[in-house]
């Protein structure tokens, strides 16, 4: 009997089978008489640099090999609890998906390298050849690390290494009119002008496979002294387990016994995400996003597939191929909805739009690599002086600053995982730019919290915000109470995730210093830090007439677009 010839398909942020072009293209060659390989290995792993893997220890006398997975200056978890549940839903559908077509997924955790090495070393010892390994390029300064150390062990095996470019963007990379990252324009309008029109700019959807090749016999275990469990509640409880629920912080926010709900309920993986998509076009609610993406309270005020373009269980070309279905009225998704079969609308526009812009970003990454994570960021700025204090921060992370806006958003980012993208313009613009702290450590909260982080569009609009990014106005700076009253002009939003000023006017909810003597005296702002030390004052008064908080129009050139 021949001897195996094994393929490991490594994943990271590709967590999909549909629109692979690895799965693609290993679904073609499995059918050739002289195929090069004759199983597949599909493998994730947790990389223990990223995530804390300490909840995965086989027993409590173990201690783990890595050191804690925290950020390098705030020393926050880079993963908390509710993106490592979102990731473990979005691992575990791939693994179901992969099962229904006679493949699977084997669950890791490590330092990529390591679990690679263990794994060729595993097969070697009962004489099986790892004869490739393949993976798709990604952006980010570890990320091209991790992939140098895994093509050197698999090069150093005899194997083949192929880095697969990466196709859940937009544009295809062989499409972007520049031969060398170093010519990418530094304003996102000039990239923007050359690949416009963009609904002719993406490239087709590629096909689901039916089937994969079989997975190898007698895989080797997880290498000790950790266990990988066997079903997704364990696997979640193994990934939370080591993280303090509070986060690390003193008085962590509670929810709201009434009154506030999250904005994304939704179950990470490509079923949930398509899902999703769906919904949006036959909801009517992708027509209307130009008109309510600015909206903060509700599921449908933008789209939320950040979450899974993120990680890949959505891609966008895929999104931009339900939109030519809805404005050609060429399926019956949507068939309903206002705007089904009459071409492009403005709200099909603009999330194309949005689409370009975390092309964008990556792109920014891919020019300026380790200077995504300096302080100084893109434009190496020197000329600010950035604060480290610790107590105006902890007031900041939780959610007690005396600015409304703020507060609400920073409260249902950690109870939630997510809040709006005018949300968090005004919180980043806040910190640096009112506060004068240190932009990373703001980056580095929302890289533990958020379920739809994503290296690029996050580092990239923090430096953004802060103004050492390629923002062409570096001095931007919001006025969080105008915000407040443009957008949330009922304090509705304010109110749900704050408690305390639900009794308030909108105009003191905004800043609940300026309620009356008699307001304060009130449980819930009696002696309470917001209402009595502030960390900010702000001047502002609201325009006679107010709107109705969904102000259309297009953002301003050059502002950061979390999506």
């Amino acid at each position: 009997m021949a001897s195996p010839k094994i393929l490991i398909y490594l994943l990271r942020r590709d967590l999909r089978v549909h629109d692979n072009p690895i799965f693609h293209k290993l679904t073609s060659m499995s059918s050739q008489a002289n195929a090069p390989f004759t199983h597949l290995l599909p493998l994730y792993v947790f990389p223990a640099h990223q995530i804390e893997v300490s909840g995965f220890l086989s027993s409590s006398d173990e201690k783990s090999p890595y050191p804690e997975a925290r950020s390098k200056v705030g020393k926050f978890w880079r993963c908390g609890q509710l993106r490592a549940k979102f990731l473990a839903e979005t691992v575990w559908d791939l693994k179901q998906n992969l099962e229904t077509i006679g493949s699977g997924l084997e669950i890791r955790v490590g330092m990529l390298h390591d679990v690679v090495k263990q794994l060729v070393e595993g097969f070697k010892s009962k004489g099986v050849q790892v004869k490739g390994l393949w993976m798709t390029s990604e952006e980010g300064y570890e990320e091209k690390a991790e992939e140098r150390q895994v093509r050197k062990i698999i090069v150093n095996a005899g194997g083949d290494f192929h880095l697969w470019k990466d196709e859940k963007y937009f544009i295809d990379d062989d499409d972007i009119p520049f031969d060398d990252p170093q010519k990418y324009p530094d304003v996102f309008t000039k990239y923007r002008n050359t690949v416009e029109p963009l609904r002719e700019a993406p490239r087709k959807v590629l096909p689901t496979p039916k089937k994969l090749p079989p997975l190898p016999q007698n895989i080797p275990p997880q290498a000790h002294p950790f266990k990988i469990p066997g079903n997704l509640k364990d696997l979640i409880a193994a990934l939370q387990k080591p993280l303090d629920a509070g986060l690390g912080l003193k008085n962590p926010p509670q929810m709201p016994s009434a009154g506030a709900s999250s904005a994304v309920p939704f179950a990470g993986g490509a079923t949930s995400g398509q899902k999703r998509l769906k919904h949006l076009i036959e909801s009517g609610a992708m027509t209307r996003y130009k008109d309510t993406r600015n909206g903060m309270v509700g599921t449908d005020y933008s789209s939320k597939l950040s979450l899974w373009l993120a990680l890949g269980s959505l891609t966008a070309r895929e999104v931009h191929s339900a939109l030519i279905d809805f404005e050609e009225g060429k399926t019956d998704v949507g068939k309903g909805a206002e705007g089904y079969g009459k071409g492009e609308n403005k709200g099909t526009t603009h999330m194309r739009f949005e689409l370009l812009w975390r092309d964008y970003m990556r792109l920014c990454t891919r020019k300026y690599g380790s200077r995504l994570f300096l302080v100084g960021g893109f434009r190496n700025a020197r000329n600010i002086q950035w604060k480290h204090d610790n107590s105006i921060m902890q007031r900041w992370l939780e959610g007690t600053t005396g600015i409304g806006l703020v507060d609400a958003a920073q409260r249902e980012l950690f109870l939630t995982g997510f809040t709006s993208n005018r949300a968090r313009q005004n919180v980043a613009s806040f910190l640096t730019k009112h506060l004068e702290q240190d932009w990373r450590l703001g980056a580095e909260w929302y890289e533990c919290n958020l379920v739809d982080y994503d290296v690029s569009s996050n580092w990239g609009n923090w430096q953004y915000t802060a103004g050492v990014g390629n923002d062409p106005r570096e001095d931007r700076k919001f006025n969080p109470v105008k915000q407040a009253s443009d957008y949330d002009p009922k304090a509705e939003f304010v109110k749900a995730w704050i408690p305390e000023v639900r009794e308030l006017q909108p105009e003191e909810a905004w800043q609940c210093w300026k309620a009356s003597y008699a307001a304060k005296q009130k449980p819930g702002l009696r002696g309470n830090i917001m209402a009595e030390r502030p960390l900010a004052k702000i001047s502002f008064t609201p325009r006679s007439g107010g709107n109705d908080g969904h102000r259309g129009g297009g953002r301003s050139r050059g502002r950061a677009q979390w999506f």
